[in-house]
């Protein structure tokens, strides 16, 4: 790859109408996209399929749908330069092939001050070239949110300006029906008022492949763990400290068909363990931040990690009242890259 990429992450900041958000967003990334992804057998094996009768229906549904999101999309494919049938294909990218090159580990610690620490792993050739992203696009909230080169906002992580907080992290089911694409529906999540709009969505939506979500609001006691797939959608309000990586493990989902990789089962079991016995001095990013143990580490940042995965971002969100502090890390051994208060994105 020719271009170079920041030493850091960066912070970038859209606003307009949802085309234009989308062409911002395309232009921002448009280096990395096609010097980079565009040349992965990833990127060859999903677009291969972007005229597939499945993937044509999943553009109309969400066409008639979504039309702003819709809009976004087209806009991202126009700013990348590349035909909107491939990029609309990429944004489906679950939703096409179980082993989409996505990861995560997100840690749930409920009470009356939530937290909600998560890992953004990814693809490697992505590092220093993503951002956290201050999108205001006209008709939705506002809403900041860690974004990948040429995908659609809503699939990492994000806070609303209606208090809302979202997590995602990968599942790799392996059944998937005619429905509405994951990375879509997350992002219709951040146009939600409240956690019992964002339940509603997903659980009344036609569902074409399946995520992984935690979510928490201002001023709401609640944290959730919403794991959906084309099949169900389970919901549960988290009461003990919990982990949660890259398989279905509610009751009423884990029977689904889904691809358990060795990184996701070993991050899980360590998860677990180290949950287990959280206390209130306790620090996520301990966990977040852990190598020990047998298996596969959490923290993702070996060249060769089997799932073609590491750790390109690390948050932790604070929920308390009706106020959210977050703090992003973009490297293990650093300190804070950036504080996020009340939508204001700060340099550490």
């Amino acid at each position: 790859m020719s271009i170079d990429p920041p030493a850091s992450l960066t912070a970038i900041e859209i606003s307009g109408e949802p085309y234009d958000v989308g062409v911002r967003l395309g232009r921002f990334g448009a280096g990395v996209v096609n010097e980079y992804l565009t040349a992965t057998q990833a990127w060859a094996g999903i677009v291969a399929h972007c005229n597939d009768p499945r993937v044509v229906q999943m553009r109309e549904l969400v066409q008639e749908r979504f039309p702003r999101y819709w809009l976004e999309i087209k806009g991202l494919a126009d700013g990348l330069d590349l035909p909107l049938e491939k990029v609309f294909a990429w944004n489906c990218r679950g939703d096409i092939r179980a082993l989409a090159p996505d990861g995560c580990t997100t840690v749930q610690v409920p009470g009356t001050r939530r937290i909600i620490a998560h890992n953004e792993d990814g693809d490697p050739g992505f590092r220093g070239y993503c951002a956290l992203a201050r999108i205001s696009s006209s008709g939705g909230t506002p809403f900041t949110a860690f974004v990948y080169p040429g995908s659609l906002p809503g699939h990492t992580f994000a806070e609303t300006d209606a208090g809302l907080v979202q997590t995602v992290n990968n599942i790799r089911a392996l059944e998937t029906e005619n429905g509405f694409p994951r990375m879509v529906l997350t992002r219709a999540v951040l146009d939600c008022q409240n956690l019992d709009e964002a339940v509603a969505l997903l659980q009344t939506s036609n569902r074409a492949g399946a995520f992984h979500v935690t979510l928490a609001a201002a001023g709401d006691p609640r944290l959730l763990s919403v794991e959906f797939a084309a099949e169900a959608c389970s919901v549960q309000d988290i009461k003990t400290p919990s982990a949660h990586a890259n398989h279905l493990i509610h009751e009423e989902t884990a029977r689904i068909r889904q691809t358990v990789t060795g990184s996701s089962a070993s991050r899980q079991r360590r998860g677990n363990t180290l949950v287990r016995n959280w206390g209130e001095t306790d620090n996520p990013l301990d966990i977040l931040r852990d190598k020990a143990g047998p298996g596969l580490p959490i923290q993702r940042d070996d060249p060769d990690d089997p799932d073609h995965e590491n750790t390109l971002a690390t948050v932790v969100f604070f929920i308390e009242g009706e106020k959210i502090d977050w703090t992003v890390y973009d490297k293990a051994d650093a300190c804070a890259r950036f504080y996020v208060r009340d939508g204001l994105i700060s340099a550490a």
